[in-house]
């Protein structure tokens, strides 16, 4: 299978193993050089040597000293060229081998570098127009819905006399006020479960609020130490068969009865049926008197409503669902979003909402507005102006970081009618545990398909699942934190506040008589309006993106420029070492061939061979200047009769 050619046989060469591919292994034969062409003497043909497609040396030091003679790596040379010299054969030897480990020891560093996969972050500053956010504005005023009204207002009384018994608090003229504005009604009274009760001492199942868990307590419970002559005030909340109850206790009257209300709201709210009529929704010039926009007047194509439980009708400007997205070519105030608010408190509910004036915040357009998280409120009687300034950070995923593309990989269900957020999934996993321990879901969140909103009516123990979920969650032993990932591209924006007295005292008469004139404002008073402006700051963005600190190519590069510094060598003599490498494994099996073969499978070795031997007589040899090798393959000629 090996090509033959003819090749003259140099006398400095070393001898060499010549193996070819469907042959076995021949010695070398010695050619002679031609005498000339005389007619007296014939002349001698040359002999061949066959040379195969691969050849090793014979010796391993024949391959040492031909790669040293012949390399490209710096200093190899050395040891031949000293080789009579046992010191410096020795120096070199020892330079030779710490160079090459403390190469390769650099190139240990290197690739635990590349393999831990640090990131570069670039921050780039752009100008261009940009995309205004959408802007979600609440009335602070929930919404008494006509299904539910009844057992709202038995609630209210509840609650009004649960008042009188811990504190004396005389709410007849209340009660009265509110009899003749909605007309006669039922006024029996129902016990509630979970009644609002004064605790002087520790009782015996007593748990604080946040000191269910002792990591938890300095987190939960960030009121301050009372004297031990006043009490605590709070209702109790037991599991489904009454085995286990605690206290839900707090240090505030104030907080311990709104806390109470909420959780009795809740439950009454989560009797409304699935199709509720259109709501009593309020004209836009009813909660907001203006809406201009880079001084342009805004029409109901701009806005989309909606109702929070908590924070009444709730109005978003400029997101997904509008007709066109609005865009800002110039920053200031007067390019910007603007709005006059009415903030006078309607008393929808005044035992759950005890803040007067609106909510607002910023998001993006294909998020949800989440107004206790973002959120925060405007005073009544003030202009408040908010200046943004975008922001765009890009994550490397995948090795690089652990942040997800769409959420897609996140083992969170979304049930958020949005693109994925880390608010979203946390939000999104805690109701699903809800779903899955409580077996209910929570009013405030999106509900799951298949199940119902919690009501102590059907399920009698949420309440003692739901504040027992909310101290496994403030721990993260839900996992809600680890499972929900940052995702890999985030946009939000900076925001900061200034705050004006509006209108002023000697601008107010003429502001409030047009407004009386335009939206029927009959309050010639500031704490029921409010001015909102929320503009960019500037058009310049920042944006923060990360990008592999050690590639591919870079980690290529280090690795030569390594291999340089410490042999001044190329890519070419790293081939030249895995040859060497390569020979070196070649020669060693072909000598360990070649002994096996000499000692198992040599037709004279053993005790068959000793017995041919022996048997053999003896015949007349020629006379030789030295005796014959005595080779086992010689076998015995038959005896020749005498002359």
């Amino acid at each position: 299978m090996g090509r033959r050619k003819r090749k003259k046989k140099r006398p400095g060469n070393p001898p060499f193993f010549s193996q070819d591919l469907g042959s076995s292994m021949k010695g070398d034969k010695r050619e002679e050089p031609g005498v000339g062409l005389e007619p007296t003497a014939p002349p001698q043909p040359p002999t061949e040597e066959e040379e195969a497609l691969i050849e090793f040396h014979r010796s391993y030091r024949d391959l040492f000293q031909f790669f040293c003679n012949h390399t490209t790596i710096h200093g190899a040379i050395r040891l031949v060229c000293s080789q009579h010299n046992r010191m410096k054969t020795a120096f070199w030897a020892v330079l030779w081998l710490c160079t090459f480990g403390m190469m390769y020891w650099q190139f240990a560093l290197l690739f635990e570098e590349y393999f831990s996969y640090p990131v570069n972050l670039n921050i780039n500053l752009n100008s261009d127009k940009l995309v205004f956010p959408a802007i979600t504005v609440c009335t602070l005023n929930p919404y008494r819905y006509p299904e539910i009204r009844e057992d709202l207002e038995e609630l209210d009384r509840i609650t009004e006399q649960t008042l009188f018994d811990l504190y004396k608090y005389n709410a007849s003229q209340v009660l009265q006020a509110r009899a003749r504005r909605r007309g006669p009604r039922d006024l029996r009274r129902r016990a509630l479960p979970h009644p609002l009760r004064r605790l002087r001492g520790p009782p015996a199942h007593r748990h604080r609020r946040g000191a269910r868990s002792g990591s938890a307590s300095s987190m939960r419970d960030n009121n301050p130490q009372v004297d031990r002559k006043d009490w605590k005030i709070g209702f109790q909340l037991c599991n489904q068969n009454k085995s286990d109850c605690f206290y839900q206790t707090y240090s505030s009257g104030v907080d311990a009865v709104r806390e109470w209300y909420r959780f009795h709201y809740i439950n009454i709210l989560s009797r409304l049926p699935d199709t509720l009529p259109t709501l009593e929704e309020e004209a836009l010039g009813n909660f907001i008197f203006t809406c201009r926009f880079n001084q342009a007047p805004c029409n109901q194509g701009n806005y989309s409503h909606f109702h929070h439980p908590m924070y009444g009708n709730c109005y978003t400007f400029n997101n997904k669902n509008t007709s066109h997205l609005w865009m800002s070519s110039m920053p200031g105030v007067n390019n910007g979003l603007s709005l006059t608010l009415r903030t006078e408190q309607n008393d929808f509910i005044p035992l759950l909402s005890t803040v007067t004036g609106a909510r607002v915040t910023v998001h993006g357009q294909d998020e949800p507005a989440f107004m206790d998280d973002g959120g925060f409120n405007l005073r009544p009687g003030v202009e408040t102006s908010i200046s943004m300034r975008k922001e765009t950070v890009d994550r490397l995923g995948g090795d690089y970081g652990d942040c997800t593309e769409n959420g897609s990989d996140v083992p969170v269900r979304n049930l958020y009618p949005a693109k994925y957020t880390q608010q979203v999934c946390i939000h999104s996993c805690f109701q699903e545990s809800m779903v899955e321990q409580c077996g209910c879901a929570y009013i405030l969140y999106p509900r799951p398909r298949g199940a119902e909103f919690c009501d102590y009516k059907k399920h009698s123990a949420w309440g003692y699942c739901y504040y027992k979920l909310q101290d496994a969650f403030a721990v993260d032993s839900l996992g809600c934190f680890s499972k929900c990932r940052k995702p890999c591209s985030v946009t939000y924006y900076k925001l900061s506040a200034g705050y004006a007295r509006w209108p002023s005292v000697t601008a107010q008469k003429w502001v409030f008589s047009m407004l009386s004139q335009q939206n029927n404002y009959s309050k010639n008073q500031r704490d029921g309006v409010a001015k909102l402006n929320i503009f960019f700051k500037e058009l310049n963005y920042k944006t923060s993106s990360e990008s592999p600190a050690v590639t591919m190519v870079a980690l290529l590069s280090s690795l030569g420029s390594q291999w340089s510094l410490w042999f001044g060598s190329s890519v070419l003599s790293v081939v030249e070492m895995a040859e060497l490498l390569l020979d070196l494994v070649v020669i060693t099996l072909l000598l360990l061939l070649r002994r096996l073969r000499s000692r198992y499978w040599s037709p004279g070795r053993g005790a068959r061979g000793a017995r041919e031997v022996a048997s053999t007589p003896a015949s007349p040899l020629p006379a030789l200047a030295a005796p014959p090798p005595a080779y086992a393959t010689l076998r015995p000629r038959a005896p020749q009769p005498a002359p």
